[in-house]
């Protein structure tokens, strides 16, 4: 009996993998030529008093579907067999994908109490799984004011402060770093770059030509702002100086558009129009400019580029709504409304804050939150509710067709503290 299911399991995995091979334009009989590279994977040891990775075929094309499944899946083929766990997580079939430049597409998302856990969705798979545990001096310490950003098939965590949880007690001066710290999806690693110049938190960050970019933010030096902005350069793992802003920005977003470095003001409400700082890198130079990003002195917003000129925002006045820009014209109109929370044990249609805002692919993603559950009886007393849902829309379509995926896995939940897409870049 455990033969035959062992026996049936094998012909259905072997039935996905073609399919995969199929889907992703892989010809499944196309054998490495005498004197083709394998990309390390010694195949020949592998075969040699083994059983085949799937039966009937050679392990060079066994490794070609297992490798073009994405990381969502990684977990159901660990739990096949102990070859194919071996398989899954051996440098050789890391560098393989690696080598291919079979990604996957990634969305990245931390939240509060969540012990800095990483935890990642996978489209794809329709699965969230947790990150190794981020390396970090700070034990005990939340991890919040930072940026992250994917480039080069990698995800950057950069910056940010080191506190309590508990923001009342004990009192202790937050630890303003300067680190750099990379995920590698390949090898499902951690590794450590080349630190900032400059410790800061809350600053703005964006990604061009890949390059990353940085800007503004404060520190124990400069708490009421910094001008000081750098740019890395992923390939030779080395920061350097930019030019000053006009401006120093204390708490601020950053966006890549049309090429430009956009430092957006996350200061609320402090003034009527807030200034924004463009940088264009094929001169170097800086210019200010008035209130473009009007939204940015709602109680909430973040700002997602799809492609090179589509931004999409959503803002909290009163509700969450979702806004886009007219690239010609410069003026803002909405795009639809991000529908409330419904709680199975509350009649009371519910607003959610400190949620995350991602873009992947052509759709957008509203991530977690947190919702006032007010009392019934009208005695002024409510609980706070921390959400693990994910809501999902394509902006093109109108009206907004939103809908539930899987929700975020344990511990995630609550106030989004950092999120980031990673696209694998498809070739014909």
């Amino acid at each position: 009996m455990v033969n035959r299911l062992t026996l049936i399991a094998g012909n259905f995995k072997l039935r996905c993998c073609l399919m995969t091979c199929k889907f992703y334009g892989i010809n499944p009989y196309q054998f490495p030529q005498k004197g083709e590279k394998t990309d390390g994977l010694h195949l020949c040891a592998l075969e040699s008093a083994q059983e085949a990775l799937l039966p009937g075929l050679p392990d060079d094309l066994a490794l070609r579907c297992l490798a073009r499944l994405s990381h969502g899946y990684h977990g159901v083929l660990e739990s096949v067999s102990n070859r194919w766990k071996d398989l899954v997580r051996s440098p050789e079939y890391a560098n393989y994908k690696a080598n291919q430049g079979w990604c996957g597409d990634w969305l990245f998302v931390v939240t509060e109490r969540s012990n800095n856990q990483w935890i990642a969705y996978d489209r794809e798979a329709d699965r969230w799984h947790p990150l190794p545990k981020i390396p970090t001096e700070h034990d005990g310490l939340q991890h919040f004011g930072f940026s992250c950003v994917c480039v080069h098939n990698r995800l950057l965590v950069i910056g940010g402060s080191h506190a309590p949880r508990d923001t009342a007690y004990p009192r202790q001066t937050p630890v303003i770093t300067n680190a750099v710290i990379q995920f590698d999806p390949y090898k499902k690693q951690w590794t450590r770059l080349s630190s900032m110049q400059t410790p800061r938190s809350h600053f703005a960050c964006c990604v061009m030509s890949g390059k990353v970019y940085v800007s503004g933010g404060r520190n124990l030096s400069y708490p009421r702002g910094l001008s000081l902005a750098e740019v890395y350069d992923p390939l030779g793992d080395r920061w350097e100086d930019m030019p000053e802003m006009p401006n120093p920005q204390m708490d601020c977003l950053g966006i890549s558009y049309k090429g430009k470095f956009h430092v957006l003001s996350d200061q609320v409400g402090l003034a009527e129009q807030n200034r924004s700082e463009i940088f264009d890198p094929s001169n170097k130079t800086w210019c200010t400019v008035n209130d473009i990003w009007p939204f940015s002195r709602a109680m909430q917003f973040a700002v997602q580029v799809m492609g090179d000129d589509q931004v999409y925002t959503v803002v909290d006045w009163g509700e969450s709504l979702v806004k886009t820009r007219d690239s010609l014209r410069g003026e803002w109109y909405n795009v639809g409304a991000v529908p409330p929370v419904h709680l199975p044990d509350h009649c009371r249609e519910l607003e959610a804050f400190g949620y995350g805002f991602a873009a992947l692919r052509h759709e957008l993603y509203v991530l977690g939150g947190k919702v006032l559950k007010w009392e019934d009886s009208g005695a002024g007393r409510f609980d706070v509710v921390r959400l693990a849902g994910v809501r999902v829309c394509d902006p093109l379509r109108r009206p907004l067709n939103w809908r539930e995926i899987r929700p975020m896995c344990s511990p995630a939940g609550g106030s989004i503290l950092g999120c980031a897409s990673m696209e694998e870049k498809y070739t014909p």
